[in-house]
């Protein structure tokens, strides 16, 4: 005979339209839409209850928002070495450019619209931008979620009104097991 679980009370988190955490990265936004603090959250209160383990952190996903103004740059052409993100264009166009390295000789643009859905897994190189007339939107997941405070910590910096530096971009990337593209990159 099988014990039964004990039932938790854990709320579904619900984000409405136009809320969220705004952040600013210069003219591009991100709205977060879930920053890991809820997710895994059942198994967390489980494992306190059964054996009384606190303080544990799951970040096993975040989520936001992108909003990229016409005509665009994206971030440096860069390569996640912990993460897979997604993207689900929601508005307009995003192209993503995979750059030219050891594995793929010739640079490739995949010019993504609404509807659209792109995989990025770990160690793929890739940047995006909007180079169209009109603003794009996408739906963003990273998983785990830890990536996420990259884009806090660059918000942090736009919003004390200090311009965000390549070598300041490319320094916070890195403490999140992010490297340029142009660095020795993978080549598995």
């Amino acid at each position: 005979m099988s014990v039964p679980l004990p039932v938790a009370d854990i709320p579904v988190n619900f984000v409405p339209a136009k809320t969220g955490e705004l952040l600013h990265l210069g003219p591009i936004k991100m709205r977060v839409l879930e920053d890991g603090s809820r997710t895994c959250i059942t198994l967390l209160w489980l494992l306190n209850q059964l054996v009384g383990l606190t303080n544990l952190t799951a970040q096993r996903l975040s989520t936001v928002e992108g909003i990229i103004p016409p005509h665009m740059a994206g971030p440096v052409a860069h390569w996640h070495e912990m993460h897979d993100e997604t993207f689900y264009v929601t508005k307009g166009m995003v192209r993503f450019t995979v750059p030219k390295h050891p594995n793929n000789p010739e640079e490739k643009h995949i010019d993504a619209y609404e509807g659209d859905y792109v995989t990025v897994p770990v160690r793929a190189p890739h940047t995006f931008s909007n180079p169209s007339d009109g603003e794009s939107r996408f739906f963003c997941t990273m998983t785990p979620s830890f990536y996420i405070n990259y884009f806090k910590l660059l918000s942090q910096v736009v919003d004390a009104g200090k311009p965000v530096t390549r070598e300041m971009n490319l320094d916070a990337m890195a403490m999140y097991a992010t490297l340029s593209a142009e660095q020795e990159g993978p080549s598995a």
